[in-house]
């Protein structure tokens, strides 16, 4: 293999509580440590695993976002990327048009393995992959629990519903990646200095050619219900009658 292309989501910190903006039109982000999605770091290190076994040559770490993800795309270089893209958005982009920018990408560098998340925690489409891989004409593994390569094939075991599922999928694919795959890497302050040499290109998402008219838009965001404060009971018949004071038991 030559190439593999790894994309990078800038989130909400998943150790955030997250906080809904009082007229309901998104959530709190003022201040708010940002970081990689969670999922992606997982298919960035699986992506230098790959390559330290000599499987790969190249890494390249692509984010699609405002500048401020640059941020993210240090710390992807960090860990080990070669170099990175940034594909400059003002708008939110949906599922859909990130899978045309990648499309775009993919076009310019031709690489053997795509490896994105399998979701993004902001909000949980889980959908970026598989429109990706229709798009370009290639097979998808989602959910990759474990990678192996042999002979221009991956063999990818994924979990489903009933258990472990193995399938294998020709190259060049998509690959998402589950969270029992790999623990990512710790990044050093060595790894932090050498990143800010490391080449990272500015696109416009304009200059790509690709739609970016959302699909759909949220209407509005509301906290969960807090939760009621419990109910001690001294013995199972305290219970029984519990459960049907509040009509959970008939």
């Amino acid at each position: 293999m030559d190439k593999i292309l790894v994309g990078l989501k800038r989130v909400v910190d998943y150790n955030v509580r997250i906080r809904v903006k009082p007229d309901g039109s998104g959530v709190v982000t003022d201040g708010v440590k940002m970081s990689i999605n969670p999922f992606d770091e997982i298919a960035l290190e699986e992506a230098l695993r790959i390559k330290e076994r000599g499987d790969a040559s190249e890494v390249i770490a692509v984010s699609i976002g405002p500048p401020d993800c640059q941020q993210q795309l240090r710390t992807g270089l960090a860990m080990g990327a070669d170099r990175a893209i940034l594909v400059e958005a003002d708008q939110e982009t949906d599922p859909l048009a990130a899978a045309g920018i990648f499309l775009e990408i993919i076009g310019r560098e031709q690489p053997d393995i795509v490896l994105l998340g399998k979701q993004a925690i902001d909000d949980d489409c889980s959908q970026t992959g598989q429109m990706l891989a229709a798009l370009w004409g290639r097979p998808q593994a989602t959910f990759a629990s474990k990678i192996e390569f042999s002979n221009g094939t991956a063999s990818v075991t994924r979990e489903v519903d009933a258990g472990l599922e193995v399938i294998d999928v020709d190259l060049p694919a998509v690959i998402t990646t589950d969270l029992r795959l790999n623990e990512p890497r710790y990044v050093k302050l060595p790894d932090i200095m050498k990143a800010k040499k490391k080449p990272l290109e500015v696109i416009g998402a304009g200059d790509l050619g690709v739609d970016m008219s959302p699909q759909f838009s949220a209407v509005r965001h509301e906290p969960p219900a807090e939760r009621q404060k419990g109910v001690m009971v001294e013995d199972v018949d305290g219970l029984i009658a519990a459960l049907k004071d509040k009509d959970l038991l008939g």
